[in-house]
């Protein structure tokens, strides 16, 4: 089936205390390059949102084969970067947030493959214990409601009334859970490595 992966970029990292989240170094390279350069290497078509004057994460992106968006309207929250994505999306669009560093292409494939299988269902990673997460695959038939989110729920709304399309792929450990907002949690997660 077709797949567009969108990896929404267009926060502030506002809790990072004057740092860059999708800056920080994971294993030799900017955390947002590292997560475009995965999606491209599992999806022809990988879409990152960023906000309009993001000059740095511009950069770092130089080079890929990605289709960059600078949204006008970053500050209203996630759903911009949603609607954006869900707009050039061809087909069924996965989720793949930008600052979740212990998410493999092998989980990326284990979800495309879920929805290769079925592309109807709405597909989502969760913990190796059962807890939902990311990355999400939302079915081409969903782009519409995609693009008439609001404000910073992402696409929680609409997993919440498609609650029966949902289904599970358990990834290994908290992959689908880790994500790093702050500086403490990315010196908590450097430690552990």
């Amino acid at each position: 089936m077709t797949l567009t992966i969108l990896i929404p970029a267009a926060g502030a990292s506002s809790r990072m205390r004057g740092g860059d989240k999708l800056l920080e170094d994971v294993c030799g390279a900017p955390m947002l390059r590292r997560q475009a350069r995965m999606a491209r290497a599992v999806c022809a078509q990988v879409v990152v949102t960023l906000r309009a004057e993001d000059v740095a994460r511009v950069q770092v992106l130089a080079g890929l084969d990605v289709t960059v968006l600078q949204l006008g309207d970053a500050g209203e929250g996630m759903a911009a970067s949603i609607r954006a994505g869900a707009r050039v999306a061809a087909g069924g669009l996965m989720i793949l947030p930008a600052d979740m560093p212990d998410l493999e292409a092998e989980d990326l494939l284990e979800l495309i493959a879920a929805f290769d299988q079925a592309p109807a269902v709405i597909w989502r990673g969760a913990t190796a214990d059962g807890r939902p997460g990311h990355p999400v695959i939302f079915p081409a038939d969903l782009l519409g409601a995609l693009q008439q989110l609001q404000g910073d729920s992402g696409g929680r709304g609409v997993l919440q009334q498609e609650v029966h399309r949902v289904r599970l792929i358990a990834l290994p450990d908290h992959r689908a859970l880790t994500d790093l907002d702050t500086p403490e949690a990315w010196a908590a997660w450097r430690a552990k490595g």
